[in-house]
C-alpha cells in the first residue's frame, strides 16, 4: 500500500475549529503528509502497472482540490493527474475504490458509470446533500441509492463506490460502508 497525493496548492484553507477560512496558504501533498505520517508520494509518481487496485477518500479537499466541484457542481473539471489517474487504473481492468464525494469524480471521467453517494432524497435529515445524486444522473451516469453501511459495485467499470460522511450518521456505520467498499475493491483485485 502506498499513498499518493498531487502536489498542487489546496483551493483555500479552513479553520476547522472555526469552520471558515483563513488567509494561509497550504500544499495538498504536504498536507497529506502530515495526515499519512511522511509515507506518501506525489501522485506525478504513481505508475498504475505497479498497484493492484487504487482507492480514493473522499471529503472537502476532493471536493475543492481534486475537482472543482465544490464551486462549480456538475460543470467541475477534474484535475488533469487525478483523471490521469483513473483513466490508467480503468483502461488496465482494474479496480477503483471511490468514498464520499470522490464518485463524482468517476461520474466525470467515465461517463455512463454506476456510482452512490448514498440516497437521492433527504430521508429523515441524513442526506442533506442528495441533489449529488441528480447532478451524477445528469452527467449520463446511475447513482445507485445505498444505506451509509453499503457500497455498490459497478462490475462493468469495476468502480466501487459508499456514501461515507455524505450521510449523517455513526461513525461504526460509515466505518462498515468503507470496509465493505474496501472489501469488494480487494475481490476484484
Amino acid at each position: 500500500v502506498k499513498i499518493f497525493a498531487p502536489n498542487i496548492e489546496q483551493r483555500d484553507v479552513v479553520n476547522h475549529l472555526k469552520g471558515s477560512p483563513t488567509e494561509e496558504k497550504r500544499n495538498v501533498l504536504v498536507e497529506s503528509a502530515r495526515l499519512a505520517r511522511g509515507n506518501i508520494q506525489d501522485l506525478a509518481e504513481l505508475k498504475a502497472g505497479e498497484f493492484d487496485a487504487v482507492i480514493f477518500p473522499g471529503g472537502f479537499g476532493v471536493a475543492k482540490n481534486l475537482c472543482s466541484w465544490a464551486v462549480d457542481g456538475k460543470n467541475c473539471t477534474v484535475n488533469e493527474q487525478v483523471s490521469s489517474t483513473l483513466q490508467a487504473f480503468h483502461s488496465a481492468k482494474k479496480p477503483i475504490g471511490l468514498c464520499c464525494i470522490s464518485p463524482v469524480l468517476a461520474a466525470k471521467v467515465f461517463p455512463g458509470c454506476e456510482v452512490t453517494v448514498g440516497q437521492d432524497k433527504d430521508v429523515d435529515g441524513r442526506f442533506p446533500d442528495a441533489e449529488t445524486a441528480s447532478a451524477i444522473a445528469e452527467l449520463g451516469c446511475k447513482h445507485i441509492c445505498k444505506n451509509v453501511n453499503e457500497s455498490h459495485v459497478d462490475k462493468a467499470n469495476k468502480i466501487v463506490t459508499t456514501c461515507a460522511f455524505m450521510c449523517k450518521a455513526p461513525l461504526h456505520e460509515i466505518f462498515d460502508g468503507i470496509g465493505t467498499m474496501v472489501q469488494e475493491v480487494l475481490k476484484l483485485a
